[in-house]
């Protein structure tokens, strides 16, 4: 560009300057200039004005979801001082927040702000709640969306911009609010500046007025040498998770040994041990390559019948079975449906079609039990969207949910589909008559002729409506067969992500969306693509639970060991290795049962049945001589969950100290040891040398055999010991108590 045409182009730029600086500036409106003032300074947190019983005499909606709210407490106040619009500056909106009169909250900001300028000019303007003809916010545009940012490279800007539904744009990077969810890995500034604590992943949630959007960022350290190991990808799954490792200098663990890859698929599918027999012939056989065979023996255990007990526990567990609210006959039926679905390979969109239009006796329609269980429509709005959906909306039943899109009315129209469900209870022979709650007898679910929702924002009863959905009649079809369909459409991603997610998470650890079960903005999955892909398969599955379990399975992510390599040591996210997991209050109940030789006893089933295999939360167990193993305390010790709550976060797989001294010193343990008739009897009765013995009972309890260290230890205790019997309790003893035992690797 010559010189002339520099001069043409700042005359111009100077003129188109001096134009629009004539041109009288848009008027502040309530809606968008001066919520985002409110918001930016914070007055309408959960710890300021936006408490649920406000700050010194004056409350806020939370963060700003319900404007009509807030205009009101601002310019009703009784003596007219909040906002005084006679004198603009004498307001105590402004005296506060610029610390001129006293404010507990501290200064908010300055006189010469553009937040004292912006609510001065609304409250001259006389402080009007709508401006007619102004543009709604209708989307927020973030960037970067995600960004990997390498050492030395240290801070990002983000830019966000809103867009209006006039078409126009405005860049709202300084007045948008910025939090991130990991603050130990980053820090962000008033004006969106995230600037690097320590290397990690963290998410910056940036909220402009009634919308919200995230940004993912990985601060990566430099490992200036680093190489990527070479590893090879087995499926789809593989490709998305590797990729993102390469891009965080990470390298998978190894893959994981025979013996260990059997006894993962074992727990995780049939939620046993595989034998002594069966663990040989598998790390044994070296006919076939290892891809191969473990491909086959994925096949053959999701054909077993106990991968239906196992997968129907995890169901029970979240349709919440239990005999207080379903009574005996009710919560058998409801198991013995739910094993049958999942042993039938009934495919998934179907199983929750079934759930949510079900109806009818509670005993011959077992499914209808899902809204016994459930027995008021908010609950059962609140079950069905967190099951099935992946969709917590406990937070939008007060006010409009503060991390997610959906509003109080959102809530209760939902909430208005389930309204019309009523039961008929035929007989209830309840043995505590103070306990409203126990319900004994045969119930019939019925949709009756009337049933509402009282929206507590409008007063007004609510309109049934989908989620997220435009408003429908209802008048002319049965709102809960429509909302089975709706809900499991395969144009609905919601219902598929969801279901895959909750596998990943029992295979994996960890959901992609973790907790498994909130689905939002603001809680992004660590693998978007990873679970649009699992989601897409899934569907043209046709929704099937097997299917998606062996894809994930045959993936090298899956089959990945859990030893760390120098750098996946602190990764937690990302599968580089396979987390540590404690064996589950079942698992360990009928694992130990297992290695013993010993059959499980409950009252009312047959000897021998499994844990896994009950249908109910509470289990009465033997009585007697032999009670010691007491299946209620061992269960509850473990973390089975008493199926209060439709989440998975009800179950726990924490360790504690109790959990060490039970099975340490505790009689339960020290019973399965010692009896005549168990494993060990036989073993001893056999005649086989004690080299024999040890190698049968590591085989039995770890999957594989002794290492020539372990075998002479074990021998010389077992020939040092007085009592051979004894010296071989020993080492049974050590073998359950040892993490390789009590953990799923």
């Amino acid at each position: 560009m010559n010189s002339a045409t520099r001069r043409q182009w700042s005359s111009l730029a100077a003129l188109w300057l001096a134009v629009a600086d004539s041109l009288p500036a848009a008027p502040v409106t309530f809606q968008t200039d001066v919520a985002a003032v409110i918001s930016k300074a914070g007055c309408n947190l959960g710890t300021c004005h936006g408490n649920a019983t406000g700050k010194g005499g004056f409350k806020l909606s939370l963060r700003g979801g319900d404007l009509d709210y807030d205009h009101a407490a601002l310019v009703r106040d009784q003596f007219g001082r909040r906002v005084n619009v006679l004198s603009p500056d004498d307001s105590l909106l402004l005296q506060k927040a610029t610390q001129a009169v006293a404010h507990e909250g501290g200064k908010r900001f300055d006189k010469e702000s553009w937040e004292y300028r912006t609510l001065r000019e609304w409250i001259a303007a006389g402080a009007q709640r709508k401006s007619p003809g102004a543009p709604t916010l209708v989307k927020l545009e973030v960037t970067p969306r995600e960004q990997f940012l390498i050492e030395p490279a240290s801070a990002v800007a983000v830019k966000v911009t809103a867009k209006f539904s006039d078409g126009s744009a405005r860049n709202v990077t300084d007045i948008a609010c910025y939090e991130v969810v990991n603050v130990a890995v980053a820090d962000v500034s008033a004006t969106g500046r995230v600037t690097r604590k320590e290397s990690g992943e963290t998410a910056v949630l940036v909220r402009f007025l009634h919308l919200q959007e995230p940004v993912r960022l990985a601060f990566v350290p430099a490992r200036p040498g680093f190489k990527w190991a070479g590893t090879q990808p087995q499926n789809f799954v593989d490709e998305h998770v590797f990729a993102k490792l390469k891009t965080l200098r990470l390298n998978p663990s190894a893959l994981a040994g025979d013996e260990v890859f059997l006894r993962r698929a074992y727990l995780d599918l049939l939620g046993i041990l595989p034998t002594a027999e069966e663990a040989k012939r598998f790390v044994i056989n070296s006919t076939v390559n290892a891809r191969t065979k473990r491909t086959t023996l994925i096949d053959e255990l999701l054909e077993r019948p106990e991968f239906a007990d196992f997968w129907a526990l995890k169901w029970a567990d979240l349709l919440r079975v239990e005999e207080k609210t379903l009574d005996a006959k009710g919560m058998q039926d409801f198991h013995r449906w739910l094993r049958a679905s999942i042993a039938s390979g009934k495919p998934m969109d179907q199983f929750a079609r079934e759930l949510i239009a079900s109806r009818g006796s509670t005993y011959a329609n077992p499914e209808a039990n899902f809204y016994r269980a459930n027995r008021t429509p908010v609950i059962r709005a609140e079950a069905a969207a967190q099951v099935f959906l992946g969709t917590r909306l406990q937070c939008a039943q007060c006010h409009n949910h503060p991390f997610d899109r959906w509003t109080q009315d959102d809530y209760y129209d939902w909430a208005a589909l389930f309204a019309r469900v009523d039961y008929k209870i035929l007989e209830n022979k309840r043995r505590d008559t103070n306990d409203k709650h126990e319900f004994i007898g045969e119930q019939i679910v019925y949709l009756s002729r009337k049933g509402t929702v009282t929206n507590p924002r409008t007063e007004k009863a609510a309109e049934p409506r989908f989620l997220g959905a435009a408003k429908l009649d209802f008048e002319q079809q049965d709102e809960l067969e429509a909302l089975a369909v709706w809900m499991t459409a395969p144009t609905n991603p919601l219902f598929a992500r969801a279901q895959v997610n909750r596998i990943w998470f029992h295979l994996m650890g960890r959901g992609i969306v973790d907790p498994i079960d909130d689905f939002r903005a603001t809680n992004p999955a660590s693998h978007p693509a990873l679970l649009d892909g699992l989601t897409k398969e899934f569907v043209q599955s046709g929704f099937s639970l097997r299917h998606a379990i062996r894809l994930v399975m045959n993936s090298r992510a899956y089959q990945t060991g859990s030893e760390p390599n120098d750098t996946n040591a602190t990764d937690e996210l990302n599968y580089a290795r396979a987390p540590l997991r404690r064996l589950t209050a079942e698992q360990m109940f009928d694992t130990l049962h297992q290695v013993a030789g010993v059959a499980a006893e409950f009252k009312g089933f047959p000897t021998g049945t499994r844990a896994a295999e009950l249908p109910g939360a509470r289990i009465e167990g033997r009585r007697g001589k032999r009670a010691q193993m007491s299946p209620d305390v061992f269960l509850a010790m473990f973390g089975k969950p008493p199926r209060l709550l439709t989440c998975e976060c009800e179950r726990s797989t924490d360790t504690s100290l109790g959990q060490a001294f039970f099975m340490l010193s505790g009689p339960a343990v020290n019973e399965l040891l010692t009896r005549s008739d168990n494993r060990l009897g036989a073993l001893l009765d056999s005649g086989k040398p004690n080299r024999a013995l040890v190698e049968e009972l590591y085989w039995t309890t770890l999957t594989r055999p002794p290492s020539p260290t372990e075998l002479t230890k074990t021998l010389a205790h077992i020939e040092q010991a007085k009592d051979r019997r004894a010296g071989v309790e020993d080492v049974l003893w050590g073998l359950v108590n040892a993490k390789e035992f009590v953990l799923r690797r």
